[in-house]
């Protein structure tokens, strides 16, 4: 369902406080700001920690370093060294397909991401990282390369504001041309419903890490998508062109919740296999929650 509201730059839906007189600028630090957690002012640090070499272990090392298959090996205790880099680059890959404007609420999927989207990006400049803006449907519709610039926030924003949907979803394909055009190991960011074909998607993602990019899918779903709480005789109307159905949701429920456990199953082990984050994304709750919860969990696994 797409949102009917007058399209000015850097003008949104603010999902965490409902109003439309803030600019996704705005809307973006306030998230962050909402985020922040004691200490940890740099949550997506270790994104471009990059392993180098082994040295023999020696008292006073972190157990959390060694290598526990090289000992199960040689029986040797050998810890492992890192290089972080001091600065990465992130892509933020949004999916303005049709799909993505269904909104039970105030809020479409398409709105809710964008928010994401900028949110992350003020954090990933706030760090001194780099940060660029990728929108895609069928195909790639525009590229904002990162940059390390807080101008850059701006101009990912005004991308956004321009950004309306279209019919088709291709999202394995665009996975697959980030893979080619990113020449240096980063982060890539996926926002998406992900209602396309799920072996393509899994095809694009192996790419991607197989390339050396650490990769986080935020799978964008409508809290109606998730609970599918309809009642009474409704009609269906599909958002990319698969056209329509009239039925009794009730009859339909108990099925369509074990198709979506199922779809969201074979996602979540598929990204399991290539240690790529996943994230299932209800849109009834707030953006700094999701993305706190993310993060928070994140640094606790970096941590072990």
């Amino acid at each position: 369902m797409a949102t009917t509201e007058t399209k000015s730059p850097l003008r949104y839906l603010d999902p965490v406080v409902l109003q439309k007189t803030k600019s996704l600028e705005l809307v973006a630090r306030q998230v962050v700001e909402g985020m922040r957690v004691g200490h940890h002012k740099s949550p997506l640090k270790g994104f471009s920690t990059e392993f180098a070499q082994h040295r023999q272990y020696v008292q006073g090392d972190e157990l959390k370093h060694v290598d526990w298959r090289v000992y199960a090996r040689t029986g040797r205790y050998y810890v492992k060294l890192f290089e972080a880099e001091t600065n990465f680059s992130a892509n933020l890959l949004l999916d303005a397909s049709r799909s993505m404007h269904y909104a039970s609420g105030k809020t479409s999927k398409l709105e809710y991401a964008k928010v994401m989207a900028a949110s992350l990006a003020h954090l990933i400049i706030g760090q001194h990282d780099s940060a660029g803006l990728a929108v895609f449907d069928g195909a790639l519709r525009s590229y904002i390369p990162p940059k390390g610039t807080t101008g850059i926030i701006r101009t990912i924003a005004e991308e956004l504001a321009r950004t309306e949907g279209v019919p088709r979803t291709n999202v394995g394909s665009i996975l697959h041309e980030f893979a080619r055009r990113i020449p240096r190991r980063g982060v890539v960011i996926l926002f998406s419903d992900l209602f396309d074909h799920v072996d393509q998607f899994i095809a694009g993602i192996n790419h991607l890490r197989f390339r050396g990019h650490n990769v986080i899918v935020f799978h964008t779903l409508d809290h109606h998508e998730i609970e599918f709480p309809f009642d009474g005789t409704y009609k269906f109307r599909g958002l990319e062109e698969d056209g329509e159905i009239v039925t009794q949701p009730k009859r339909i429920r108990a099925a369509y919740l074990e198709e979506l456990k199922k779809f969201v199953q074979q996602l979540q082990k598929a990204c399991e296999r290539t240690q790529t984050d996943y994230i299932l994304v209800d849109t009834s709750r707030p953006v700094e929650q999701v993305l706190s919860e993310y993060l928070i969990g994140r640094m606790r696994v970096l941590a072990r």
